[in-house]
């Protein structure tokens, strides 16, 4: 029998005689290298990949690379290869930067323009109203009118002016004509055909006519009571009043057919001889401003606006003649604004 080679050579060769008792052959060394590659031999080991939102913070993941470590290395160690990020560039620095600075600069001009317009809508419209008004005061002129042009009547044409004087003194003769109007309509509807003040002050001067005429009397005649029946005295001068209580105000009236507030104290006064206007401003220049403090009832009570008058009563209390539609009555003082006049002193 020829032999091919060597059992060392070639172990898959057996004794062609002994083929009931063969053996498995020894692995050569090529072939056990192989095996053992193959056992250390594991899978590659991969991170998976999350994309950013936007290209400029997209970051790759790692991957890591396990390279087998050979059966018979000296050092046996497992080299991993690990792949980094890039670094951030600068065109991503910067739109990184400018995106909030874009919003910050909106705000602004949203702010700077909005929100003033809003207060503005909410100011009152009376600023424009002071502007326009000192504008026009600004730029106002005067000039001055002689008093001659006013004081002439001017025609021309057909047509004709009426000068200043001519309708104040046609409105006070209009005004006096609704005055006697007035007394004619109270005299009329009370039928009154009593003595007038005009006679108490006759009668009084007829009563001091045997009187020596001395250059004292006549200045007295205004000033000195003389009674036309009772002597004077403020008590007398109160108890007359109270006679007229619910006479009617008439404007202009100064009879018990109806009395305006001067009118009355005019009235009642001439009965004891003290003759007095039928005007407020001029009664209260007649009489002796006092102290409240030394009022009595039968003093007179002028306010300070030279509009009314009437009969002090007393502990803030005040008879006189009030207003179209309301009658002579006693009633509180409504106000401060007085002072307190005493005729027949």
């Amino acid at each position: 029998m020829t032999h091919t080679g060597t059992a060392a050579d070639d172990s898959t060769t057996a004794n062609p005689t002994n083929t009931g008792d063969a053996t498995p052959a020894p692995l050569t060394r090529r072939a056990a290298r192989e095996a053992a590659e193959r056992a250390t031999r594991r899978p590659l080991t991969r991170t998976a990949f999350t994309p950013a939102r936007t290209q400029a913070t997209r970051t790759p993941a790692t991957r890591t690379h396990a390279t087998p470590v050979r059966a018979g290395s000296a050092l046996g160690v497992a080299r991993t290869a690990t792949t980094t990020a890039p670094k951030p560039t600068a065109a991503s620095r910067k739109r990184r930067f400018m995106a909030p600075v874009v919003l910050a600069v909106a705000a602004g001009m949203f702010g700077t323009m909005a929100v003033p317009a809003a207060f503005a809508s909410t100011q009152p419209s009376t600023t424009a109203e002071t502007a326009r008004q000192s504008l026009v005061a600004a730029q106002s002129q005067e000039f001055d009118v002689s008093a001659a042009a006013g004081a002439a009547d001017t025609s021309r044409d057909g047509f004709g002016a009426t000068s200043t004087a001519t309708l104040t003194a046609e409105k006070a003769a209009e005004h006096a004509k609704e005055v006697e109007a007035a007394r004619a309509a109270a005299a009329a509807q009370y039928a009154y055909d009593g003595k007038t003040a005009e006679d108490y002050l006759a009668t009084a001067k007829t009563g001091t006519a045997n009187a020596a005429p001395t250059a004292t009397s006549a200045a007295a005649t205004a000033a000195t009571p003389v009674a036309a029946g009772t002597p004077f005295s403020l008590p007398a001068v109160v108890a007359t009043a109270k006679q007229y209580i619910g006479t009617p105000y008439v404007f202009g009236g100064a009879t018990p057919a109806g009395f305006d507030c001067s009118g009355y104290v005019m009235y009642v006064y001439a009965q004891y001889g003290i003759n007095l206007a039928h005007s407020v401003p001029l009664q209260d220049q007649a009489g002796t401003t006092i102290p409240e403090s030394e009022a009595q009832p039968g003093d007179v009570v002028i306010f300070n606006n030279e509009a009314h008058d009437g009969f002090y009563m007393g502990n803030g209390m005040i008879m006189d003649a009030p207003k179209p539609g309301g009658a002579v009555s006693i009633r509180p003082i409504w106000t401060s604004d007085y002072h307190i006049v005493r005729f027949g002193i």
